[in-house]
């Protein structure tokens, strides 16, 4: 069965790329094929222990729903942006074997929809679009290619193919068909108000839950809030970092229509007026990685707006960033008390990992340990006992990166960074598309500012759907390029 996992994922991400890069439509319908063979091998390597019957009666009920919304996909093409804004939080503890996963099943049926749009388009309408992802798209199947290449050889490959096969290959295709939607200035103000309005809901809950001492799904967030002497909240998200995260990218795109121009009067207010809720809810997170973000994003979008004026202002916002992160209890409880020494302290040990995925990025440094593999390299360093320990968890995407991919991967995922971050906030001017590639274009930044210290980059699909926006807001014309 190893052999069908490695194959899977070659052949998988092999044809995700092509279907980024290949111009011919002959030659893209090729890479949806490998695309949904590769995935199914990869399913068939991680299928829980289930009858026959009881998993095709899974994948018939799947097929059928997926064919009904592909072709509501098809008639209403952002109903793939409003479903996926809607399963965001919708992370379902599965058991994969003797793998627990937070999994977004129901986002796999939106991914199948598009996958029954995709094959309409290209098979029946012989849709001749290609490169809808622009700048990115290059980078992007080079990363993509390299890392299921890279499974073949991985210290763990159970691990690596739910990280290829649940993660990299479902959500990829999701930015090709954001990238794909066509352009309509009112969904896409309806689609920032979607985000915005789920982000305040999710905010009342968050606040909700602290006043009330009370929190949804997560048993090591209850456990730790028993202990700690402060109290988290996760609103309906699995994880405290997560929700952080997302009022972060509400705030964000706030921020780009007030800082851009364009918007007056009682709307410029109303901005005001949500940033500030939204911030209220980020607060009771206590992310010390999502403040971080949010410092990252503004920080950026000072640069961009404020160009030379605003680098004069870095080190005050440095202070303020410091002193922000010492605000949170659980980094100020940490230094008074002195639990432990340094900067692994505050950190919660990521300064260890961080340390130990260097090393062994070093020692594999053509290769890495293969996809998926962090866990059993670190606890093989260290001695930890169990198969996949949980304290070797990785935080860090770009050491995760390294450790697993290599160099090779290391410069790949660096380009494509930078590759979606001049795409989305260079030339930018005064117009709705402007307002629109920068609020895309900060939202990247806090996400891989994010990722930093909570490695679920690529486990986040509000990722892939902003590298498929980038691509979409590069293909409308903008109007005054002033940045």
């Amino acid at each position: 069965m190893s052999a069908i996992g490695q194959f899977g994922s070659v052949l998988g991400c092999a044809g995700l790329a092509l279907l980024f890069v290949a111009r011919r439509r002959d030659l893209r319908i090729v890479g949806l094929a490998g695309w949904a063979l590769g995935l199914a091998c990869l399913a068939a390597y991680l299928a829980p222990d289930l009858s026959p019957v009881k998993l095709g009666a899974a994948a018939g009920a799947g097929i059928v729903v997926s064919a009904v919304g592909g072709f509501a996909l098809v008639r209403y093409p952002y109903l793939l942006a409003f479903g996926t804004l809607a399963c965001v939080p919708a992370r379902i503890p599965v058991q994969l074997g003797d793998e627990d996963a937070n999994l977004l099943l129901p986002l796999y049926i939106v991914v199948g929809s598009l996958v029954v749009a995709l094959v309409w388009q290209l098979v029946v309408r012989r849709d001749s679009r290609d490169r809808e992802l622009g700048p990115v798209a290059i980078p992007l199947a080079a990363f993509v290619a390299w890392t299921g290449l890279t499974l073949v050889w991985s210290v763990d490959l159970r691990e690596g193919a739910i990280f290829v096969g649940a993660f990299v290959l479902p959500f990829g295709l999701l930015a090709l068909g954001f990238a794909r939607l066509p352009w309509r200035g009112r969904f896409m103000t309806w689609l920032w108000g979607a985000l915005v309005g789920t982000a305040l809901l999710y905010a009342a809950i968050g606040v909700y839950q602290w006043s009330t001492r009370e929190v949804f799904w997560n048993p090591k967030v209850i456990v730790g809030n028993a202990y700690a002497p402060f109290f988290r909240v996760n609103s309906i998200f699995w994880d405290p970092s997560i929700y952080g995260r997302y009022l972060t990218i509400g705030i964000l795109t706030a921020l780009a229509g007030i800082l851009l121009g364009g918007v007056r009067g009682w709307k410029l207010g109303g901005l005001y007026a949500v940033i500030a809720a939204m911030w209220v809810g980020l607060f009771f997170s206590f992310s010390q990685s999502s403040f971080v973000a949010l410092a990252g994003g503004v920080l950026v979008a000072a640069l961009v707006v404020w160009g030379r004026v605003a680098v004069v202002t870095a080190g005050a916002l440095a202070v303020v960033l410091v002193l922000g992160v010492l605000a949170v209890p659980q980094a100020r409880n940490r230094v008074e008390t002195k639990s432990r020494a340094g900067v692994d302290s505050i950190t919660s040990d990521r300064a260890t990992l961080v340390g130990q995925g260097q090393r062994i990025a070093v020692t594999h440094p053509v290769g890495g340990v293969g996809v998926g593999g962090f866990k059993r390299a670190y606890a093989d360093r260290t001695g930890l006992a169990g198969k996949r320990p949980k304290k070797a968890a990785s935080h860090t995407t770009p050491v995760t990166v390294a450790a697993e991919e290599g160099l090779p991967g290391l410069l790949l995922f660096g380009w494509v960074c930078v590759a979606a971050l001049l795409a989305a906030l260079r030339g930018l001017g005064r117009g709705f598309t402007s307002r629109v590639s920068f609020a895309v274009g900060l939202t990247l930044v806090a996400i891989i500012v994010h990722s930093f210290f909570y490695s679920a980059l690529f486990e986040d699909p509000v990722t892939w759907a902003m590298l498929g926006l980038v691509g979409l807001a590069l293909s409308v014309p903008r109007k005054g390029g002033k940045t």
